[in-house]
């Protein structure tokens, strides 16, 4: 029986590539964790001092865009929405540490799952290019589809050795 890993295995460029983008996922997992982490911990503090503190340490004028929008949603903050926002990021982690596991193990299953969540995004992330263009979105776009281009060429390919095989057993 033909084995739709045997070509992968002994391809460096293919185990290379996808490894790659099982780093790309679990740092985008690690980087939430963090940032969970870091919203977490205020929730029982001043959150209008912490935030007063964040934006002179890092010398951000509060009334730019990105900062105003930091500040509004620290300003709105509270346990119930915490714990939502702490619900939604936990299942996220998940799912980004989960397609990890399987890219780095080369399973076929992760690269199925690797297609399916990032072109739910990709729509997203075009429009909030569209709306606010800049390098930083458009960065994260390009990789974004370019981790899923990746994964159905990759998937094609096995779908055709695969065809291949059996039609010359």
């Amino acid at each position: 029986m033909f084995d739709v890993h045997h070509y992968r295995i002994h391809d460096p460029g293919h185990i290379k590539g996808v490894r790659t983008v099982a780093t790309v996922e679990f740092a985008k997992g690690v980087i939430v964790v963090l940032a969970g982490l870091g919203v977490f911990s205020m929730r029982h503090k001043d959150l209008w001092g912490v935030t007063e503190s964040f934006l002179e340490f890092f010398h951000l004028n509060p009334h730019r865009h990105y900062v105003g929008i930091f500040i509004a949603l620290m300003h709105r903050v509270g346990d119930v929405r915490l714990w939502k926002i702490a619900t939604v990021a936990a299942v996220y982690v998940t799912l980004r540490f989960v397609e990890a596991y399987g890219l780095w193990n080369i399973r076929p299953w992760a690269e199925w799952m690797a297609i399916a969540s990032g072109g739910v995004y990709i729509p997203f992330e075009a429009a909030d290019f569209l709306r606010r263009p800049n390098w930083f979105r458009l960065l994260i776009l390009l990789v974004n589809v370019g981790i899923v281009l990746y994964m159905l060429a990759l998937r094609l390919e096995a779908r055709q050795k695969r065809r291949a095989a059996e039609a010359h057993p």
